[in-house]
């Protein structure tokens, strides 16, 4: 008898390539042996009600997009059948989660890829009711995956990040929060947070940190208090580039987080909106998520540069 796959894609993400490649996509999975039911998302949170609905009656989920499809997935995928194979063909701007685990850029190889039947079991994390694979942040810049225009995105890939983000320099914000981890606190006044499983966010290589493991229950904290100077500033930087910890930049690893701040802050989740609220709780679920990868070819990984992604730094 014949497997069952579903395939949920978004048509939209990156440049809509997966348009010219839906074909041969389908065929490598139906000769792999699957008879596929292929759905292209309609809006925010169709993959995650799609996948809730569809997803206990397959043997396999494959999804195709940007980090936030795959998100919307692994939250339809954890709520009903955790235990359930997912693979995941990168096709948007950014690709962060793709790119730590080295998932072909090209989709057909990452479809060969999913059909080879490899597997690799990585962290999921928990944000209050909600599901992430790879980054909860709030703050600087964190805003500007979901408010870029999807057109920009598609013409001017990381460098759309950086158009619109260069709106919000002027403007820095600060937030007074009380961080809860493993019985100590850590309190200030801080300007970004991201509590991340991921060797790439934001499209950099190493900016969560250069021992990450994706799959050891634990998260890379990255803290950075609201910088009042140039001098600070300076030293923020300094801080990210060299993956230390000073008096503005605080770098941790954790498995649970619970988060309280004096005012709303608005996250986000996997580059999408996370919501905004006062308290979160963050947990580690270890090697809860398994996904199916394939020998990735080799290809560019040059990243955008990091003084340029912060705004701290004009152009080059």
């Amino acid at each position: 008898m014949r497997k069952k796959m579903l395939f949920v894609y978004n048509p939209r993400s990156g440049k809509g390539l997966i348009r010219t490649q839906l074909a041969d996509i389908l065929d490598i999975f139906t000769q792999g042996g699957y008879d596929v039911i292929a759905h292209p998302t309609q809006g925010p949170g169709d993959a995650a009600a799609f996948v809730r609905a569809y997803a206990p009656n397959v043997d396999l989920v494959a999804v195709s997009g940007g980090d936030g499809t795959l998100d919307q997935a692994v939250e339809g995928i954890m709520k009903v059948c955790p235990e359930k194979t997912v693979g995941y063909i990168p096709a948007g701007s950014t690709n962060d989660f793709g790119r730590s685990l080295g998932i072909p850029a090209d989709m057909t190889a990452a479809a060969r890829g999913i059909m080879q039947g490899s597997t690799v079991a990585c962290d999921v994390g928990s944000f209050n009711d909600h599901y992430f694979v790879y980054v909860a942040a709030f703050g600087m810049f964190t805003e500007v995956s979901y408010v870029t225009d999807q057109e920009l995105k598609n013409n001017f890939g990381h460098f759309a990040y950086l158009i619109e983000g260069a709106k919000h320099v002027s403007s820095i914000p600060s937030y007074h929060m009380i961080f809860d981890v493993d019985g100590e606190q850590v309190e200030g006044d801080f300007t970004y947070g991201m509590i991340t499983n991921s060797r790439s966010v934001g499209g950099m290589e190493g900016i969560a940190g250069r021992s990450v493991d994706l799959s050891d229950g634990l998260f890379e904290v990255t803290l950075v208090h609201t910088p009042t100077n140039i001098l600070d500033v300076t030293e923020i930087i300094n801080a990210l580039l060299n993956d230390e910890s000073n008096a503005h930049v605080k770098k941790f690893k954790a498995a649970s987080i619970r988060v309280k701040a004096q005012t709303p802050v608005s996250w986000t989740l996997d580059g999408e909106f996370g919501g905004e609220t006062d308290t979160v709780e963050i947990q580690n679920y270890q090697q809860a998520l398994n996904i199916a990868v394939g020998k990735a070819e080799e290809e560019n990984t040059d990243s955008p540069d990091l003084l340029s992604f912060y705004g701290f730094a004009g152009e080059k």
